[in-house]
């Protein structure tokens, strides 16, 4: 039985990779907020019922057409899904646009998330082994 075959299983684990990605761009918000110019970016919430309806997307990558190429990587400027993460805010004279204490909440808020995905993708693993009888 493949785990991602549960429906429940499934979106633990989508919204867990959301959560991660979206500490990710939390953490570059705060990593850059003396720097010049930088605006505050996050990415969009996860909708659940187009997630449900619709495959998940493959994954592609650029073909190298000669080995002295750099293979390319995850761009800043949007997520892996390719939607822009640029969101307006108050700007300082510097033109940076990063406001600590709103970070910080969104921080937190996300940990808050990610622990109760974490939980819950716990218990269903529990209620799995205890359904096949392999409880201990």
């Amino acid at each position: 039985m493949i785990l991602n075959d549960v429906p429940l299983v499934g979106m633990l684990k989508t919204r867990m990779g959301w959560l991660e990605d979206r500490q990710r761009v939390l953490a570059q918000n705060v990593a850059n907020a003396d720097t010049p110019g930088f605006r505050t970016r996050d990415i969009e919430p996860l909708d659940y019922r187009k997630a449900v309806s619709q495959p998940p997307p493959q994954k592609t990558t650029l073909a190298l057409t000669n080995p002295e190429h750099i293979a390319a990587t995850a761009s800043g400027d949007s997520d892996r899904y390719g939607r822009p993460r640029v969101k307006t805010s108050e700007i300082r004279p510097s033109g940076n646009a990063v406001v600590l204490e709103e970070e910080m909440m969104k921080v937190a808020q996300n940990q808050i998330d990610y622990q109760a995905a974490t939980s819950l993708y716990s218990r269903s693993l529990g209620l799995i082994k205890t359904a096949l009888g392999k409880s201990r």
